[in-house]
């Protein structure tokens, strides 16, 4: 990857690559907490059949919905595609020199929405590790799956009426991804099916 890499803008192009491709995700900075958004980001990511690992020092031992918290990426024994940053910016680097001890190493580092450090970014893409700042992967999966317009999000319209479904309540999605209520997310092909099957 380029030193002169643009972290202002990413195509979409590159943001699918990156999520089609990941398969485990460690979140560090995760909070037990329903309210913060770290939270809701890893239940989201989760329910769309991405290993979730929480890394968080403070509830290390415990568990997170349903996942074991982990105090360090060290202490994962599993491989880590990706290290989703969901802390200050000042953090960044120091997360990113661990990531870089890991073996094998990640194969993206990803920091959330007001989290950019050109500093950090540097030291992972001289690794060869992909970068993405100041985004948050379950917006950018929602919207790149059409998830986020047929929530009332990114439509350019607010209303309170429910978008219509697509078939018989199937949602079109554009990331084909196993999801923990079964089945993938490939849902074009199934509503396209289902409307070419004769109603009751």
């Amino acid at each position: 990857m380029s030193a002169l890499f643009n972290h202002d803008t990413y195509s979409d192009q590159y943001i699918r690559g990156i999520l089609n491709t990941v398969r485990s995700i460690a979140m560090v900075g995760i909070s037990p907490k329903e309210s913060r958004p770290s939270y809701f980001a890893f239940k989201y990511l989760l329910e769309r059949g991405y290993n979730m690992i929480a890394i968080n020092p403070g509830q290390a031992g415990h568990q997170i919905l349903g996942r074991h918290v982990y105090a360090r990426l060290a202490d994962v024994p599993e491989p880590i595609d990706m290290v989703d940053i969901f802390r200050a910016p000042q953090y960044a680097e120091a997360i990113v020199e661990e990531a870089l001890r890991l073996q094998p190493r990640p194969q993206v580092i990803w920091m959330q929405l007001g989290v950019r450090s050109e500093a950090a970014a540097r030291k992972a893409e001289s690794a060869g590790i992909k970068v993405v700042m100041n985004r948050c992967p379950k917006i950018e999966y929602g919207r790149l799956s059409s998830e986020i317009g047929w929530m009332g999000v990114n439509s350019r319209t607010l209303s309170a009426k429910k978008a219509p479904l697509l078939g018989r309540g199937v949602q079109r999605m554009s990331l084909a991804r196993s999801t923990v209520a079964g089945g993938t997310t490939d849902a074009a092909v199934r509503a396209e099916k289902a409307q070419a099957e004769p109603g009751p």
